[in-house]
């Protein structure tokens, strides 16, 4: 197993936890973390122990977004006497996006515990799990447009298939920040509990979904990611296709058996 310096990695009861580990700076982003998190979403999935992620992060914090003091070429000022920045969409399509693209690629469910606040590519960073468990203390904050940015990593893909694309462009602009409440409300977020509780009730949904038919749900997930691009006809062929490959799973034909036998079946991920 990898050893990580900015990320903390374990698996239990076949679910693996990723947990960022820069509490001292809200877990925000760095080169070395997007690249040690996306080496621990493969080795969840090539692990045919693990059957579920959980994605959290370490003290107070979800995941503050970019570390402005790692931004590749940032820092000083240029000859106009302004701030100098780097080019950031090298840095998208070096970092980020490899990264959102494993997190959607990795046929296994992800469930984001958003433990504090999330906000910039943070924030980007949950909606592209697939569900997400938040503090009743947390909050999400789009902060791109505070800094005359657009929202990236994800943000613009999936915040308006989430809430809409009028919510959607209010929260990326004129939002100072949006509760649990509200994103339980809208959408958002899928369950929200107290912060004591926050830890329990992501362990028992993650065992709950190590327990299912893991083939089925990353043929799931697969199909419904190329639905979101694609029209009816071809998505009812995705859907025969994956059907055709779940059929023949060990964990299909248990499920057929355990109904015929009036019992709870024992999926094995196969």
């Amino acid at each position: 197993m990898a050893v990580y310096e900015t990320i903390l990695y374990e698996v239990s009861a076949g679910v693996a936890r990723i947990t960022m580990n820069r509490p001292d700076k809200y877990n925000a982003f760095t080169g070395r973390m997007i690249a040690e998190m996306i080496d621990a979403f493969r080795q969840a999935g090539k692990d045919a122990a693990v059957r579920c992620v959980i994605l959290t992060g370490a003290g107070k914090a979800f995941n503050a977004g970019q570390d402005l003091g790692d931004v590749p070429g940032a820092g000083g000022q240029a000859a106009d006497g302004r701030a100098a920045a780097g080019n950031h969409g090298d840095m998208l399509r070096s970092r980020y996006n490899p990264l959102i693209m494993q997190i959607r690629s990795t046929e296994l469910p992800v469930i984001a515990v958003v433990n504090g606040v999330a906000a910039g590519a943070g924030m980007s960073l949950a909606l592209a799990c697939d569900l997400r468990v938040m503090s009743e203390r947390a909050y999400f904050v789009s902060a791109f447009v505070n800094i005359g940015l657009v929202p990236d990593s994800g943000g613009c893909y999936f915040l308006p298939r989430l809430v809409g694309l009028a919510k959607a462009m209010e929260i990326a602009t004129i939002r100072d920040r949006v509760t649990a409440e509200e994103a339980h409300r809208i959408g958002l977020v899928n369950r929200i509990c107290s912060a004591e509780r926050l830890d329990e009730e992501a362990d028992a949904l993650a065992v709950k979904l190590a327990q299912l038919p893991t083939r089925a749900i990353g043929l799931m997930k697969r199909t419904m990611n190329r639905g979101l691009e694609t029209d009816l006809a071809q998505t009812l062929e995705q859907e025969a296709y994956a059907q055709e490959i779940a059929g023949r799973t060990e964990d299909h034909r248990e499920g057929m058996q355990a109904f015929l036998e009036k019992r709870p079946p024992a999926f094995k991920g196969v």
